[in-house]
């Protein structure tokens, strides 16, 4: 990799063509591979935008989600090539396409500082030599491919199950195995052992006779012992991790995974202090699964370690390279910010522009009965509700990848759908609650909202790739960490930004992001707590003490951490203390 950072998965819609955009500056970034449908829209679209042949695949083909899903992929290494060669073309002129690629780099890259004295060469032929030089190690950033691996919806036709290899999560990992890429499949949202298994069955993730994986695993985490237990899973069957994902339980974008208390500095820390132990013990298992019928491996392949969620500053990105010996950082919201880069609509933009604090917050809208992050201002809510006002309250479902509810069906719907939220609400008018409690439930059930429909809307609006009658309706799920930029920025801007060489954040009071991350998980408890008040049984007492105890704990390696780099990085220790000591005090303050 050139760069420190990447860019990870932004929604469906919202990074679903990123890397046409970054990827030539070698800059790394993620798609989600969950929406067939989107993914065939947008490789229609790429392929009439660049003059080729666009050949649809059905959705009634049996095997379509995993084709369609090849084909996009393949279809982006195609243009992105072309992009790199026509890039490399270019001559050295500043302000063209090839300079920024260097321009882009960190001011401690090798290639950027031969850049920079190539550029100051006499002419001639010896700079002529270097240029060529800098042009072959140039590198195109990785197109990455994110799996939720949970959300695998069993697959019918005529009301037959097609089989386990139907399921969503296995087609779309068959759709990134068969595709020509080189790079790295993400999965998230926990193990799936089935999902997992499968991976074996494709060649490209298991060593060459030169020990290079053509194909690698990154496992996104959000604590030490989940990690260690599904890299263990898999390297008993021959698959190796190539990087451990790190993300902040709450403080990151999308859908949110609280851990038990574990703040992300701990997580960090504990990573750290078994990097080598964890690698001897996958490695061991790994090359013993390899040995029955595999190419063998005398050495372990590399393997990374990143993080992502709510960094915000250079300093802070800085701090996590160096202190904790990571490989790279994730840089995802502020990049909906970047138009250039990402693609969010101008009405939704304009507003996430003008966007404060408590304009950002935790929801439990999400179909998948997981914590999301939302978005007061997007439109998807207005929608919500006004049709609990007309008295219709939930989304037609057409997409059905969110469909895990059998309450009252054979076949699992969806908990957004208008179906679902009208059966729930005719048995909640059966119980004969009080209207304080009618009303609590009423709002649980309705706060479910359209994921399908509503994170793939923005992209069609930017695009003009809208269908007539179709929804404008937009959701959309930044960070909390979003509330502290407040422009449009350029691609050279942000990453100015990232690398310490630009501060869009100057003068702006924004809490560390251990700091926001402790008062959100914080505010989690109290609420917690007060959802259980009246039904808090010895066991709940018990989970929610511990939580506490583990965000002391927390506190407390923080104080000790805080002493520990005082004078070895750019913070402001007196001023980290005080966030500390309030954070501390709130906490202390919370009734468990």
């Amino acid at each position: 990799m050139v760069h420190k950072f990447h860019i990870p998965v932004l929604g469906l819609g919202y990074s679903i063509d990123t890397p046409l955009k970054v990827a030539r500056y070698g800059i790394s970034s993620v798609v989600s591979v969950v929406d067939d449908e989107l993914i065939e829209r947008i490789r229609k679209y790429h392929t009439e935008q660049n003059d080729l042949e666009f050949i649809p695949i059905p959705k009634k083909s049996i095997n379509s989600r995993a084709k369609r899903i090849t084909s996009y992929l393949n279809l982006m290494d195609k243009l992105i090539q072309l992009q790199f060669v026509t890039l490399k073309k270019l001559s050295f002129v500043e302000g063209n396409d090839l300079c920024q690629y260097f321009e882009l780099l960190p001011n401690d890259s090798q290639l950027k500082q031969g850049y920079e004295l190539m550029m100051d060469y006499p002419d001639g032929e010896r700079k002529k030599i270097f240029q060529n030089i800098l042009k072959k190690r140039m590198k195109i950033g990785s197109i990455d491919v994110n799996i939720m691996a949970k959300v695998d919806k069993q697959n019918f036709s005529n009301n037959e199950y097609l089989g386990d290899d139907y399921t969503d999560a296995l087609a779309a990992l068959r759709g990134f195995a068969l595709s020509c890429l080189t790079t790295s499949v993400i999965l998230s949202a926990g193990m799936n052992p089935k999902l997992y298994s499968y991976i074996s069955q494709f060649d490209d993730f298991f060593p060459d006779e030169n020990g290079e994986l053509r194909k690698q695993i990154i496992l996104k985490v959000s604590d030490f012992r989940s990690a260690f237990i599904q890299a263990k899973f898999l390297a008993k069957k021959g698959i190796w991790v190539s990087e451990f994902r790190i993300e902040s339980g709450l403080n990151c974008g999308g859908h949110a995974f609280a851990t038990e208390g574990y703040l992300l500095g701990p997580i960090l820390e504990e990573f750290k202090q078994n990097k080598t132990s964890l690698l001897t013990v996958l490695f061991d298992l790994y090359r013993t699964a390899l040995a029955e019928n595999r190419n063998p491996m005398t050495e372990p392949p590399k393997q990374r370690i990143t993080v992502q969620g709510g960094i915000g500053t250079s300093s802070e990105n800085e701090f996590l390279l160096k202190y904790y010996g990571l490989d790279a950082t994730g840089w995802g919201s502020p990049f909906l910010l970047v138009p250039e880069v990402t693609n969010v609509d101008e009405t939704t933009l304009k507003k996430l522009v003008e966007a404060k604090e408590d304009d950002y917050y935790l929801s439990n809208s999400s179909p998948l009965g997981i914590l999301f992050n939302n978005f007061k201002g997007s439109s998807i809510e207005q929608q919500r509700l006004s049709r609990i006002e007309k008295g219709r309250p939930g989304s037609p479902c057409t997409k059905k990848y969110l469909c895990t509810n059998t309450e009252f069906t054979e076949q699992p719907i969806c908990t957004a759908s208008r179906e679902y939220q009208r059966l729930k609400i005719n048995q909640l008018d059966t119980l004969q609650l009080p209207k304080t409690a009618y009303e609590q439930q009423f709002n649980t059930i309705t706060e479910k909202i359209c994921l399908c429909e509503g994170l793939c809307a923005s992209v069609y609006l930017k695009d003009k790739i809208i269908k007539p009658k179709e929804s404008t309706a937009v959701s959309i799920c930044p960070g909390p960490n979003l509330a502290y930029f407040s422009n449009t920025y350029t691609l050279q801007e942000m990453v100015n930004h990232i690398y310490g060489k630009l501060d869009l954040l100057d003068n702006v009071k924004r809490p560390h992001f251990f700091i926001k991350e402790l008062n959100l998980y914080i505010d989690y408890l109290q609420k917690e707590i007060q959802g259980q008040v009246k039904e808090l049984n010895d066991k709940k007492w018990k989970q929610l003490s511990k939580f506490k105890a583990q965000l002391i704990n927390g506190v407390e390696y923080y104080k000790s951490l805080f002493v520990t780099i005082e004078n070895r990085f750019t913070f402001e220790t007196n001023y980290l203390f005080v966030e500390l000591l309030q954070a501390e005090t709130k906490l202390a303050n919370t009734l468990i």
